[in-house]
């Protein structure tokens, strides 16, 4: 497993932990930048605090383009695979996009349900498909 794909898991970790235990993503990168056995990758903190500064367009764009789907209705490791497939794409230049979307799915394929790589890919590819429009 690469360097970037360990950040993304452990992105991933923070921003579902927050969200399931109703912290602010600051208190939980805090609490867990001080775990030696688990070091803070540093693209983590990178993803984590740019989907913290995009959060609000991001979860409005995943919104508009989630057919039939609200953030609310969608798993929380979903929605946060999402959060981070969609600001890798449309804000990391550094990241091909092919990679953001292949990197989520298959995260999605080992923490979510069966039917979770093929929604987070399609969702993912549909905002590919319209970024010239939205940046």
């Amino acid at each position: 497993m690469s360097a970037r794909s360990r950040a993304r898991r452990r992105a991933l970790e923070l921003l579902f932990e927050a969200g399931q235990r109703g912290l602010d993503i600051d208190e939980v990168v805090a609490m867990r930048s001080n775990d030696p056995a688990y070091p803070m990758k540093p693209y983590a903190v990178e993803i984590v605090d740019g989907v913290k500064a995009k959060r609000e367009e991001i979860d409005e764009i995943i919104s508009t383009y989630a057919q039939g789907w609200t953030l609310e209705r969608m798993p929380a490791v979903d929605r946060a695979l999402l959060e981070i497939g969609t600001w890798e794409i449309l804000f990391n230049d550094e990241v091909p996009d092919t990679a953001a979307i292949d990197e989520a799915v298959t995260l999605a394929k080992q923490f979510s349900t069966d039917d979770s790589p093929g929604f987070v890919s399609g969702l993912l590819s549909r905002i590919l498909d319209v970024k010239p429009t939205l940046i």
